[in-house]
């Protein structure tokens, strides 16, 4: 386990917060509470590693809101959500925007713990190969949010007709969004593209 990472812990609910908090901390992890997403946003470096293990359901801005406003800040931090109030819905929401597990209360103790466990190893391991590459991870923080969307599409071999049909919107729109990933990229085809991340962790 990283000694430098830290588990960054967002929930409204003070007793849900309080017990998470306690259960990681009685088991070696660093842990830093926050009791909104607001808060959180205020304080967070994502130059400092670690993992996120958020809420759902909150007010002013909840947890999908949150996951969505940090997926343009590099390096990405590797997200646990663990909520009380899952569905269907919300779970592909999350997975779909990269989220590492969707959890739903109450969690057993040694479930959280791999799964913290595994997020803190990813990022560790994320941080080392994207440090290898700067010149890549430059190239990938020009990309916005459905760029980056659509770049995990092209790696994936998915043509242009299913992207459109997958992510609702017209095919002359998915042809303008893959040419602007392939240009900020620097590469010619799809084809350059996956030898160009062949040993970079791209998120999906």
């Amino acid at each position: 386990m990283p000694t430098d990472a830290t588990v960054f812990l967002v929930d409204d609910d003070p007793a849900a917060l309080d017990s998470i908090q306690f259960l990681l901390k009685s088991n070696g992890f660093s842990v830093e509470p926050f009791s909104s997403a607001s808060e959180f946003l205020k304080s967070y470096d994502p130059n400092r590693p670690g993992c996120l293990v958020l809420d759902l359901c909150m007010p002013e801005m909840d947890g999908l809101a949150l996951q969505e406003r940090l997926l343009s800040r590099e390096p990405r931090l590797p997200i646990l959500f663990v909520t009380g109030h899952g569905d269907v819905p919300h779970c592909a929401q999350a997975l779909k925007a990269g989220a590492l597990d969707f959890l739903e209360k109450p969690v057993r103790s040694d479930i959280i713990l791999d799964r913290v466990r595994y997020a803190l190893e990813m990022d560790q391991r994320n941080r080392r190969l994207k440090a290898a590459h700067p010149e890549i991870t430059a190239r990938i923080a020009q990309l916005t949010p459905r760029e980056r969307e659509m770049m995990v599409f092209l790696l994936r071999g998915e043509d242009i007709k299913t992207i459109s049909v997958k992510l609702d919107i017209g095919i002359q729109t998915v042809a303008k969004h893959r040419t602007r990933v392939l240009d900020k990229m620097q590469v010619r085809n799809e084809a350059e593209l996956v030898r160009l991340l062949r040993d970079y962790p791209v998120e999906g």
